[in-house]
């Protein structure tokens, strides 16, 4: 929660009388900087404020704001708590003798008072931050659950869901089938977890998702499935994920590409909330090679431009040395993003931090060029690059008045994913400074396709690993280069992306027993004993067959707008996987492992933590 300085507190006042309160307006002057491409938010349109009481984050720092609310409780005459329809926040009353009529009149208004206020956003002094907020929101997890938005959001989301289950299941023929949850191992993808049986050194594994089974289901005759599945992956301390997670899981046979597509946009469609703007169809879509060659990623957030540009050509007989060694190369390029109005809005802190992030996480060295700012930022090797190509670099990139570059040189790749994350890095500085370009009111969807198939394991760039998951197959032209240039082979994998999430993800599978035991043991390395079932199966005859799975717990996040997923799922785990409040994981008796032939064996430097178990539980922070 924020605070609010108060600057002035607006002439009017009113206090509850009865059933009807009136609100007396004084002058507003609103501070709300708002790019020409954008639209005004809807919530605070047409209206005295400039932002509601719930929606002031880290990003609003340092900005003027007008709010208007209720007084729902006062501390001790120092702050106040304003609340509207969309949440609350905190407002600091003034001590100084200059605003002491103010200071009188917040200090005697009745509880529930309407006021309108404006000042400047701040995050609470040194000391006095609550640290604990969301572990205490989980600890207390039922009580969290009584508030307006929990409510909100569990309600839409069940509401989305029955909509799914209607156009899939009474419109589309659709069976909805439940998979088994105790499974075995399977190669490839993330860490799964492991649950122990009563037979000595055998064990279950948690699915990372329905995948065998779905394809199975197919060979089954079962050819439109449907589930609401839930799905386990062990990926340890994530901010923003959770270790079980819901999807929406699909597959389908005798189906290509487009129609999967065409079966996820409809369903979007009919399910969308009706207080939200109506999707439209179809969905855009790019090449996992566009997505990396204009905005770094295979997620991009096609909200706002900046994208990146190839000036190479441009700069082909530059004498600027690190540009130079880099287009020597034969995957040299020197790639570029312009900022517009970042010469206004930026400060030299802000690039040299934009710098500091290039190098210390990507190793790069990235350059900024102001072409028309009228400020002498250029270092002498931007100003070298300005006396050689100013008016053409100025003309590719459609550079206007203090606009920003910034160029890195290097491999391909690896150029484009530091200009991938320093673009949303320059859009969070520049929203913090007023300037909105990513519109929280529009869903930008995506379809990113032609993924590769295969990528180098990182641990040993020499062999192969599955860019998404061993079942999926290659594209029908690549089929010829499984045997000599499997690096080059393209997938028929394809990622639906919202407003720079992947939200969901899919493929065309492999039918033939041959090429998926081929793919398997030659190029992955895999021990195919682990999926004879599959193997055999697909021997039985398997028709084509492609599917996909929805984030449902992601989706919803983004379509209520909420800060966490967390903030969607009726009792989620911390972001160490933890449930805090019924504090799960927990130790078990050495009695009650025996059954599972299992026996704790303790490192060395953790007795204290061993004797802690038995200790009374304190919530993580």
């Amino acid at each position: 929660m924020f605070s609010c300085w108060l600057s002035r507190l607006c002439r009017g006042l009113s206090t509850p009388t009865g059933r009807v309160t009136h609100l007396i307006q004084g002058s507003l002057s609103r501070r709300l900087m708002l790019s020409s491409q954008r639209r005004i938010p809807e919530l605070s349109s047409f209206v005295a404020r400039t932002n509601t009481c719930g929606e002031l984050r880290s990003s609003h720092l340092g900005q003027e704001v007008t709010l208007c609310g209720w007084i729902q409780y006062r501390r001790q005459n120092i702050f106040l708590v304003l609340r509207d329809f969309h949440g609350l926040v905190q407002v600091v009353i003034p001590q100084d003798e200059s605003a002491a009529s103010v200071k009188k009149i917040l200090c005697e208004a009745p509880m529930e008072s309407v006021v309108q206020v404006s000042g400047m956003v701040i995050s609470r002094p040194p000391g006095q931050e609550n640290p604990k907020t969301e572990a205490l929101r989980l600890q207390y997890r039922y009580l969290d659950l009584r508030s307006f938005q929990m409510q909100y959001n569990l309600r839409l989301r069940s509401r989305m869901v029955m909509k799914m289950r209607e156009y899939l299941c009474n419109l589309h023929g659709f069976v909805d089938i439940e998979t088994p949850t105790l499974f075995k191992r399977t190669p490839g993808g993330a860490k799964e977890f492991v649950i122990p049986s009563r037979e000595p050194g055998k064990f279950y594994c948690l699915p990372q998702s329905p995948q065998q089974f779905k394809q199975l289901l197919m060979v089954g005759g079962l050819d439109r499935y449907f589930q609401v599945a839930r799905c386990y992956r062990d990926e340890g301390s994530r901010p923003d994920r959770q270790p079980e997670f819901t999807q929406i899981d699909i597959e389908m046979s005798f189906v290509d590409q487009i129609g999967i597509r065409s079966l996820i946009e409809g369903l979007l469609q009919y399910s969308w909330p009706s207080d939200k703007d109506p999707v439209a169809v179809p969905f855009p879509s790019m090449t996992f090679a566009e997505a990396l060659a204009s905005y770094g990623t295979d997620k991009p957030d096609t909200r706002f431009g900046m994208k990146i540009v190839d000036i190479s050509d441009v700069l082909r007989n530059t004498k600027v040395g690190f540009l130079q060694d880099a287009l020597s190369k034969p995957q040299g390029t020197v790639k570029a993003i312009c900022i517009s109005e970042g010469a206004k809005y930026l400060k030299r802190k802000d690039i040299e931090s934009l710098r500091k992030l290039a190098a210390d996480h990507f190793n790069q060295e990235v350059l900024p060029v102001f072409p028309k700012a009228n400020r002498n930022w250029n270092s002498p090797v931007a100003k070298s690059i300005m006396e050689e190509q100013r008016s053409e670099l100025i003309r590719l990139m459609e550079i206007q008045e203090d606009g920003v570059v910034l160029l890195t040189a290097g491999e391909h790749r690896k150029a484009c994913s530091v200009l991938g994350k320093l673009r949303l890095e320059c859009a969070d500085l520049l929203e913090a400074r007023g300037l909105v370009l990513r519109d929280p009111a529009l869903f930008s969807f995506l379809w990113v396709v032609d993924f590769p198939l295969f990528l180098p394991k990182e641990e040993n760039p020499g062999e192969l690993e599955s860019a998404h998951h061993p079942f999926t197959a290659p594209h029908p032209n690549d089929i010829h280069l499984l045997h000599t240039e499997p690096k080059q082979v393209r997938s028929q994998h394809y990622d639906l992306v919202l407003n720079g999430n992947e939200i969901g993800g899919g493929s065309i599978r492999i039918h033939d027993a041959e090429l998926q035991r081929y793919i398997l043991a030659t190029l992955l390395k895999e021990d195919v004993k682990l999926l004879s079932h599959l193997l055999q199966a697909l021997d039985f005859g398997a028709p084509p067959h492609g599917g996909i799975a929805l984030g449902l717990d992601r989706l919803i996040c983004l379509v209520t707008g909420a800060p966490s997923i967390r903030d969607v799922i009726a009792f989620p785990k911390s972001f160490r996987g933890h449930d805090l409040m019924s504090n799960a994981p927990d130790s078990l008796p050495p009695e009650e492992l025996k059954p599972y032939h299992i026996q704790v064996s303790w490192p060395a430097d953790s007795e204290a933590e061993k004797s802690s178990l038995n200790q009374p539980y304190h919530p993580e922070s």
